[in-house]
């Protein structure tokens, strides 16, 4: 079998490149610096093809020298990818290239990478840039993250005449509790949430809010306050006979964090924070009346479009009624409007299979009448500010709070407002992220949040 041979050509990064990479079994190399000396790093992107991958990772370079460890790095990267390629029959090469290589270097920005497959001299053109860094990004939160598992324990809760609640354990059973509180309200848990903690160290316990995700009656209004949220996560503690437990919440999933940790701080032994919900008015008309429209308005078309112009001095109240509607169909329009609005500011760069749960039914309608529920009740708190004015409550508990910079669905201003309240919790801003837990700085931030409160707990034992 022929050796395997990799060619990369690499432009990246405003006024800087690292190009003329060849490499194959003797490794020979040659480096460029357009800036002729200045340090510069190369962030990865990952691109894949059928079974195949290629990942050119992190190099630096000192006036085009490299030391021994960073040789190291270049030559296990071409020894997994010899390997792939070598499974991989039909192909013979593999580049990776700048398109539009002759246009100026002059004020260039930052360019999109494309891969092409060579396969008997006829070339394959690849997946659009965005999604080819869309799913680059995937890859990488999912490396960030720890291997996807199973629970070893399930149930349902019934907390009142109404509604019954699914839960789950996975982890370590002998491991100290987290509980997961999903966001929304109406979002619902999934598989992924688990894997934001050590399974060696965490017993971890997701569970779906009432009228949401598995949990009975579907999209169910009655009976459905923050108040009643709280009663339940200490029925479900109670119930799983956790004396304390490690509490780790989202978006609507911070503002319910909040409010049980103030309710029943004896109970929490630390706090995971992200993109903060304080459920005030400011915030709420800031995404639903039209502040977040500014940028992203071809998102915000559709959503306003639904509702005629004489209804649009509030759009919560216009989609309440419409959500709470006697005509079923009715309600799945608005849902569907409502979800996609929220599913498409959700990341910094627009996920698409994030957008398409507006087109789940089940999904969008528990979603989106559930959060207006919510949103039209002011979060069921007696004022406005009640989350930062009870403050004093949690302050002597350890917490974390994780915040994309430019999150769209639950702004800095949030967190900022939280952290000036709360200077004990750190504050950590992930400078290129949006809303979603999922985006690979936010996952990132929150893994090691958890792996910090590991540590403390295990050095108090």
């Amino acid at each position: 079998m022929p050796t395997p041979k990799i060619a990369i050509l690499v432009e990246s990064l405003p006024g800087y490149a690292i190009r003329g990479v060849y490499l194959e079994t003797s490794l020979p190399y040659k480096m460029s610096n357009d800036r002729g000396g200045a340090s510069t790093y190369f962030v990865e992107e990952a691109r894949r093809y059928g079974s195949v991958g290629l990942l050119a990772t992190g190099f630096r370079s000192h006036d085009c020298r490299f030391s021994n460890r960073y040789v190291i790095v270049v030559v296990l990267v071409v020894v997994v990818v010899a390997m792939t390629v070598a499974q991989s029959p039909s192909s013979s090469s593999f580049a990776l290239s700048r398109s539009s290589s002759s246009e100026s270097r002059r004020g260039r920005r930052s360019q999109s990478l494309i891969l092409t497959r060579v396969e008997n001299t006829s070339e394959k053109s690849m997946e659009p840039p965005a999604a080819a860094a869309a799913a680059a990004a995937a890859a990488k939160q999912s490396n960030n993250l720890y291997p996807p598992i199973e629970p070893y324990k399930t149930g349902f809760l019934n907390v009142s005449d109404i509604h019954s609640l699914y839960w789950e354990q996975s982890g370590n059973p002998s491991g100290h509790p987290v509980v997961f509180l999903h966001g929304g309200p109406g979002g619902g848990t999934a598989p992924n949430n688990r894997r934001f903690f050590d399974p060696q160290f965490y017993q971890i316990i997701l569970f779906d809010q009432r009228g949401a995700g598995k949990s009975t009656p579907h999209a169910c209004l009655e009976e459905n306050t923050t108040w009643d949220l709280i009663n339940d996560i200490e029925k479900l503690r109670e119930h799983l006979n956790i004396p304390e437990w490690q509490v780790f919440g989202g978006s609507w999933g911070s503002t319910l964090a909040l409010a049980y940790s103030q309710t029943h701080p004896d109970k929490v032994t630390g706090l995971v924070l992200r993109g903060i919900f304080l459920l005030r008015k400011k915030e709420v008309d800031w995404f639903y009346e039209g502040g977040a429209a500014a940028i992203f308005p071809d998102a915000w078309e559709p959503f306003r479009d639904l509702i005629p112009e004489n209804e649009r001095v509030s759009f919560v109240n216009a989609y309440n009624k419409r959500l709470t509607s006697d005509d079923k169909e009715t309600q799945y329009a608005a849902a569907r409007a409502w979800t996609k609005w929220e599913m498409a500011t959700a990341h910094l760069i627009p996920n698409e299979d994030n957008i398409k749960k507006g087109d789940d039914d089940i999904f969008s309608l528990a979603f989106a009448r559930i959060e207006n529920h919510y949103f039209i009740n002011k979060g069921f708190f007696p004022s406005d500010s009640f989350l930062l004015e009870n403050v004093d409550k949690i302050r002597h508990i350890n917490a974390t709070i994780v915040q994309g910079r430019y999150d769209v669905c639950c702004p800095m201003m949030s967190a900022w407002d939280l952290h000036k309240a709360w200077p004990e919790a750190e504050l950590k801003v992930v400078p290129d992220a949006g809303h979603s837990a999922n985006e690979v700085g936010i996952a990132a931030e929150l893994v090691a949040a958890n792996e910090k409160l590991k540590n403390i707990i295990k050095g108090k034992a």
